[in-house]
Order: C-alpha cells, then structure tokens, then sequence
C-alpha cells in the first residue's frame, strides 16, 4: 500500500482509538493531516537520510510512526501499555517492518545504547523538557532533533547551565514553535 493509504489508515485508527483512550486532544481530530501529520513530517527536511530514529515517549506515533510511514527505520518508546497496544495495531495495520515498539522507560532503553553512536539520532514531540530529555541521552552522545513550541529559548537557556552542547533552531512551517537540532560538544 502506498504512503497516502498507509496516512489514511492512521488517521482512521487514531480517530478508533481516541474514542477509548486519550491518544491526542480531541480538538485536534478534525486536523490530524496538519496538526499531527505535516507536523511530524517536516523532521523529514533537517534528518540525516541514513540514520535510525530512536522516538522518545512515542504516545500516539508522533514523529515516529509518520518517520516510519516516510521509511526511516524507527523505534518508538512508550512507558503505557495502552499507548504500546495502540502504537502495535498500527504497526500491524500499516505493515511497518521498520518500526519498531519498544514497551519500557526512556532511561531503560538508553542505558542499552553505546556511547556515541553515530547511526542513532533521538526524536521527540510534545515529550519533555530539553533539560529533561537531555538527562536521558546526553551519555550517548547522539545527535536530536526535537519538536518543540515557541517558549524554546527559555528551554536552551537552562539546559545549557547543565549541559554543553550545539544547536540549531528551524522554524516550524505548521505552527509557531520550531525544531531543535542538538549536536554535543565532543
């Protein structure tokens, strides 16, 4: 099935499941193609094309499964078993050999990755703060590429009391927030 099928069926079962789970906020189910899905999918212009993507606390699939929809090979970690079974049927439905569902903790799944892998990069959507997220991966020393709202000065500045790292901002082209690109100093 094509990638256009494969978005409809997404929307389809998102729309299924939010009725049984909070998936998203109900506002945003009238808008999935632009609030969810082109959201996501702009990390499509700022990604290395040869990498793995590693989506932090995944809930709903976002970035990861629309990555994995555009054929990135992603694994989507999710801590609620609700969300891990949401995230399994769309696997399943969808036919996504690429993705991967990992059920367990961000710090659980990180502490099993090498230290500076450079086919790895992490992706985060509505997840946690930069300082936050940065505890879980620093030690890794891969590369993120986070989608984060317009309060994302604020976030750098006290991230970088406790971390040293570079970064590039990228407006987003679905809102008014941006994406982060965060390389450490090595």
């Amino acid at each position: 099935m094509d990638n256009k099928v494969k978005f409809e069926q997404y929307a389809t079962l998102l729309r299924q499941w939010s009725g049984r789970m909070n998936l998203v906020a109900p506002s945003t189910l009238n808008d999935i193609e632009n609030r969810h899905f082109a959201d996501s999918a702009q990390l499509a212009d700022v990604l290395p094309p040869d990498v793995d993507i590693v989506d932090l606390g995944s809930g709903a699939g976002f970035p990861g499964v629309v990555l994995a929809i555009m054929g990135w090979h992603v694994t989507c970690i999710e801590s609620i078993g609700k969300k891990v079974a949401f995230l399994s049927a769309v696997k399943e439905a969808l036919s996504l050999d690429n993705l991967t569902i990992y059920h367990g903790r961000v710090e659980e799944y990180v502490r099993h990755l090498p230290a500076k892998s450079n086919n790895i990069v992490f992706t985060a959507r509505a997840f946690a703060s930069l300082t936050k997220i940065l505890d879980y991966v620093a030690k890794t020393k891969c590369r993120l590429f986070l989608l984060k709202g317009r309060e994302i000065a604020g976030e750098i500045e006290m991230a970088k009391t406790k971390y040293s790292f570079e970064y590039e901002l990228t407006p987003s082209k679905t809102g008014d927030g941006f994406i982060i690109s965060v390389r450490f100093d090595r």
